[in-house]
């Protein structure tokens, strides 16, 4: 049998199409490049252009009609369209982006994690032990592998694969391990919700960190207590700070005979009653050999740290700082609880510009002498032009008193950088307020932020400062009786009447 020109082409055509489909088959199905299916690949392409070489007269033929060049355009035109979803597609793959419409942007890996991982100088590998994977905690995991080709994650059923299980040291179904090395940090299911943000950076930090700074906390003089988890307590400052790393401790000064010198940082928070004059010296003493302390002093209280301040160039007021613009009713408090918006250039304050902070009480903490160089002091939050000082809280009437008061902008915090001999340094932050840390306050806007952040850089652990993992904003809304009766009248009988009485006067209209 004979075969014309253009039936040669088409069996050329038709076979080297077949070789190109069943080349790209193999490889999708062996996801690696072997000679033979690079050979059938190879073999379809040079086939169909023998086809396109034999019948060329035979393509123009058809193309000159009126009906192939319609269709013509119709298929370049479908191929223009698929190659810019392809192109886009691709885009897409290689360059990912998500966009967070959530007013906290919940579903936004922190700027805290951004810094921690992108940082990362080692592998940190992340297993969860659950014969079905976690879509959630899954998605959560693509997000921390695109900021760090360190991170590795995987799901293992212990059931299958026990010996695994056994290696990791996983107990329960649902645990996730991270490991760098051979330390290991177990994060226990939660069934309560999804694994957090916050859980797994805590976990990564852990396993990374060299060494474990010690915060301790001054207790004898009724300062905000670790362990105390009423409104007013600062047990979530204990979390927050064990999460990020951190160990903490509570000394008397007094039984331990000064600063123990297992302390790197030394945090005076809301002292009631005064210090003796040895203890004060025992600060003294423990920043002039390079120490690290966060002081919070509250209005009305006087606890004897006089000296200290001195030596700092430090100005504690003996005052009581109200806010009178009145933009903390939006967040509902009055002018004893300042806001702060304005902050100065320090790595404490530095990711805060955007955001907001609330001092309940608060009294001014300022440079006492501007002239000075040393130490050298930035000071930190500064109120409204329309907050103002007051001698004390017992005014009947508070407005404003020109011949005793201070007119904002007032500083409510300072950070002193002193340089010592042999390179040493030490740092003193110095805030006109206790609460605004404590469980009541520390979860409003950026007061956790704050605190941490000062931490952060009074422990020399920079890197960590920034901006941490979000929570949901309670959006619920209570109703009354009668709104939730109203609420059903409404539902069941007005938006419905409406609409059938919308139904029936149309009908009446098109009779």
């Amino acid at each position: 049998m004979k075969l014309d020109r253009h039936e040669l082409a088409r069996f050329l055509g038709t076979v080297g199409a077949a070789l190109l489909i069943a080349g790209y088959l193999r490889y999708s199905l062996q996801q690696e490049w072997f000679r033979f299916s690079k050979g059938l690949l190879i073999g379809g392409g040079v086939l169909i252009l023998a086809a396109i070489v034999l019948g060329f007269r035979g393509i123009l033929g058809y193309l000159s009609k009126r009906s192939s060049q319609l269709g013509t355009n119709t298929t370049v035109l479908a191929l223009a369209v698929i190659a810019i979803l392809a192109i886009v597609n691709f885009a897409g793959y290689r360059h990912h982006k998500r966009f967070d419409l959530t007013s906290e942007k919940l579903f936004t890996l922190s700027d805290q994690t951004k810094k921690i991982v992108g940082g990362l100088d080692k592998d940190i590998t992340i297993v969860r032990f659950s014969k079905t994977p976690d879509e959630t905690f899954t998605d959560l995991m693509a997000e921390y592998g695109n900021l760090s080709p360190r991170i590795h994650f995987e799901n293992v059923d212990p059931q299958e694969k026990p010996e695994i299980a056994k290696e990791y040291g996983a107990t329960h179904i649902g645990d996730i391990i991270v490991s760098s090395g051979d330390r290991k940090e177990t994060i226990e299911p939660n069934y309560e919700g999804p694994t957090s943000e916050q859980d797994v950076t805590s976990a990564i930090l852990k396993v990374t960190r060299k060494t474990i700074k010690t915060v301790c906390f001054v207790t004898g003089h009724g300062e905000k207590s670790l362990t105390d988890s009423e409104p007013d307590g600062y047990s979530l400052v204990d979390q927050g700070l064990k999460k990020e790393g951190y160990a903490t401790d509570s000394v008397n000064l007094v039984s331990s005979n000064g600063v123990p010198s297992s302390c790197d940082v030394l945090v005076i928070a809301g002292p009631k009653q005064s210090y003796f004059p040895q203890e004060a010296t025992m600060i003294s003493k423990y920043l002039d050999g390079g120490g690290k302390a966060l002081i919070e002093v509250d209005p009305e209280t006087d606890p004897k740290l006089g000296d200290v301040f001195q030596v700092w160039n430090v100005n504690v007021g003996d005052n009581v700082v109200v806010d009178a613009s009145g933009v903390g009713r939006l967040f509902g408090t009055g002018p004893a609880v300042p806001l702060v918006a304005d902050y100065g250039d320090s790595p404490i304050t530095r990711a805060l510009a955007r955001g907001m902070t609330f001092f309940p009480l608060a009294r001014t903490a300022s440079i006492a002498d501007k002239s000075k160089y040393e130490p050298q002091i930035i000071e930190l939050l500064k109120t409204s032009p329309q907050s103002f000082t007051i001698p004390n809280l017992k005014q009947k009437e508070v407005k404003f008193d020109p011949k005793t008061d201070t007119a904002g902008p007032l500083s409510l915090g300072l950070a002193a950088t002193k340089n010592l001999d042999g390179g040493k340094s030490a740092r003193l932050v110095v805030i006109g307020n206790s609460a605004f840390a404590g469980n009541q306050w520390g979860g409003l806007q950026r007061n956790g932020d704050l605190f941490f952040n000062t931490i952060d850089w009074l422990a020399q652990d920079e890197n960590l400062i920034s901006i941490r993992p979000k929570s949901a904003t309670n959006r619920r809304i209570t109703l009354t009786d009668a709104q939730a009766r109203g609420l059903w009248w409404l539902d069941l009988l007005f938006l419905p009447g409406i609409a059938i009485f919308s139904g029936i006067y149309i009908w009446w209209k098109r009779r």
